[in-house]
């Protein structure tokens, strides 16, 4: 199902955003997605993040944590109990699948289980070549703005003419 707005004259005028449009195009068509299990986005510092998901009942060899091309993918597959016979069956024992999509630089650190509670640990890295950088004008020389210069600590020499005199 086609999206109610139309990115055609942005993706005119950009570059290199083709990911971002489909993104937005694919959340505006109405997917109506499955809320369990249910989680929680919590923001823990200004790059690092947790995503908490309730799966009582699933065990560790259960739970698959996948991470492929900025995207997060959580499933479980919940094992047949073939001893037991139910008289109610009350905890969801159904399989899930949930897709996180994560943001370019974002890497997962670790993931851990207790209390039914999965907790997923996130921390954005960005990279040295895309932090910012100090451009010298006329010296043809580049350096990170929190990198010390080249001249730091070094004495500086005297003119010609203090010499001379």
């Amino acid at each position: 199902m086609p999206s109610a707005f139309d990115f055609a004259p942005f993706r005119r005028s950009t570059v290199g955003f083709d990911r971002l449009f489909e993104l937005l195009e694919n959340s505006a068509s109405g997917q109506s997605q499955d809320n369990y299990p249910p989680f929680d986005l919590i923001k823990l510092g200004d790059n690092q993040f947790r995503i908490s998901l309730a799966v009582a009942g699933f065990s560790q060899d259960e739970i698959d944590i996948t991470a492929h091309q900025n995207q997060l993918i959580v499933s479980g597959q919940k094992r047949e109990d073939g001893d037991a016979t139910y008289i109610h069956r009350g905890i969801a024992n159904r399989s899930f699948e949930r897709r996180f999509g994560l943001a370019d630089h974002i890497m997962v650190t670790s993931a851990d289980l207790n209390d039914g509670l999965l907790s997923i640990e996130l921390i954005r890295e960005i990279p040295e070549a895309m932090k910012p950088r100090k451009i010298g004008i006329g010296s043809g020389e580049t350096r990170r703005l929190d990198a010390p210069s080249r001249d730091a600590g070094r004495p500086k020499r005297a003119s010609k003419q203090l010499q001379d005199a």
